[in-house]
């Protein structure tokens, strides 16, 4: 015996309307939240539209009306808690603006940031806040996202150049005077041969942190030996697999620069396995100050940024944004503060 099954035709706003006697145009009010509507006629149409089961396609009237409600969020690693505490920020502020956040993660993935990308255009997001993966190139951000839709873009540059027609802003960390920092107290420290360990040569703010160590090592005379950097992704777990790297020729390190927290909590992890003692038998940086950098064994010394202040810094910039379409493009390039803690004390024989 053969079954079919019956396709519902589609409810309509003209159902709707004729379900509970009002207007067609009433109904419509009703769904944009229009204080034009009666809280009687309000009540009558959205008891008809639970009743037909009516389901509200906010990106195309979205579309139709070239408005939005939504701001997509497409971060490169939701695992680091950095970016956690970043979307909270994020979110405070677009909610209080009345926009609901449309969050996408990448991985670190190129690829995976096209695909998300490519997803979350067709909802019809009012603009974007995006922080690159690595190895992101701007054309391919700009085909995927299309000229007019607001990027902002977070702590990293996309390679290659935009068009002039692509206005999109920039908030970036400070990340070469950062690394400078933690460099310069490390020396103070005692410390004379120094690491720079974790993230990749093709992300922006790699480069930056990297030659923020550079310049710290080169004015104070010291050597940089070629296995003191280490690359890994800017994850913990990637980071203890790599431990081992900076144990492998001589002379071995006694501190490193880590590119952020969660590198250097798992170069600290790493440490630990080998029988060294961070803090005491070698020291750690990092960069961040996530809430989990003050309650760590030993507690990390790093470079406070306030992910949670730059989250609603972003989405404050960007709403300016959405306010004044045709403003010059704006880079603000956020400070950060070298927090010292127990992990980077000085060498056991000074």
């Amino acid at each position: 015996m053969e079954s079919t099954t019956s396709i519902r035709r589609k409810i309509t706003l003209n159902d709707i309307a004729a379900g509970c006697g009002v207007s067609r145009a009433t109904v419509s009010l009703v769904l944009r939240g229009s204080p034009l509507v009666n809280k009687h006629t309000r009540a009558r149409v959205e008891d008809e539209l639970r009743r037909q089961g009516y389901v509200y396609n906010r990106a195309a009237a979205n579309l139709r009306r070239r408005t939005s409600s939504s701001i997509a969020l497409v971060l490169n690693e939701l695992a680091n808690p950095f970016f956690a505490e970043f979307a909270s920020g994020v979110d405070e502020t677009l909610g209080e603006a009345g926009f609901v956040t449309l969050l996408g993660n990448t991985g670190e993935s190129v690829e995976r940031e096209q695909a998300v990308l490519s997803s979350l255009i067709e909802h019809g997001p009012g603009g974007i806040i995006l922080s690159p993966a690595e190895g992101s190139d701007a054309r391919h951000v700009l085909d995927a996202v299309g000229a007019q839709t607001p990027v902002l873009l977070f702590n990293r540059e996309l390679g290659g150049s935009l068009p002039e027609y692509a206005h999109w802003d920039r908030l970036m960390l400070d990340n070469q005077h950062g690394a400078r920092l933690a460099t310069l107290h490390l020396i103070a420290q005692g410390h004379r041969r120094i690491a720079f360990y974790g993230g990749h040569g093709d992300s922006s703010s790699c480069r930056q942190r990297y030659a923020g160590y550079v310049d710290a090592m080169t004015a104070a005379g010291l050597p940089i030996a070629a296995h003191w950097r280490v690359e890994t992704a800017p994850t913990r777990m990637d980071a203890v697999r790599a431990c081992g790297e900076l144990f492998t020729a001589q002379p071995t390190p006694t501190a490193a620069v880590c590119y952020n927290d969660a590198v250097a909590l798992g170069l600290m992890l790493g440490l630990n396995q080998r029988g060294v003692q961070p803090g005491k038998d070698f020291a750690v940086t990092g960069f961040d100050d996530v809430a989990e950098a003050a309650f760590s064994t030993p507690p990390l010394t790093t470079l406070a940024t306030d992910p949670r202040a730059r989250g609603r810094q972003a989405a404050q910039l960007l709403l300016a944004r959405l306010s004044k379409p045709q403003a010059d493009a704006t880079t603000i390039v956020a400070p950060v503060t070298l927090v010292v803690r127990e992990s980077s004390a000085a060498p056991r024989n000074s």
